[in-house]
């Protein structure tokens, strides 16, 4: 069986963290509650968002530029704005 590891820290794999998204967790702070994936290095936590869904989050992706969290909220309406009419 091939196993597919996203957290190597605490041996975490990818049908693990699907499972525990099955039965409720929905953010990477609640798979890091049900199964600790996330909470030593954290290298997983982009892959965490990605299998939940969450690879695109624009709040994120502003926090990573330097923008406040938050005025990040504020500032995705504009960002958003400009991306379309670009």
């Amino acid at each position: 069986m091939n196993r597919v590891y996203v957290c190597s820290c605490f041996g975490v794999t990818e049908k693990q963290v699907k499972e525990h998204a099955d039965a409720g967790a929905h953010t990477p702070r609640q798979i890091a509650s049900a199964c600790k994936a996330g909470t030593d290095c954290g290298s997983c936590v982009r892959r965490i968002q990605a299998i939940l869904g969450r690879g695109n989050c624009p709040r994120r992706e502003l926090v990573d530029r330097g923008v406040p969290a938050l005025a990040a909220e504020t500032a995705i309406a504009p960002v958003t704005a400009l991306g379309e009419a670009a």
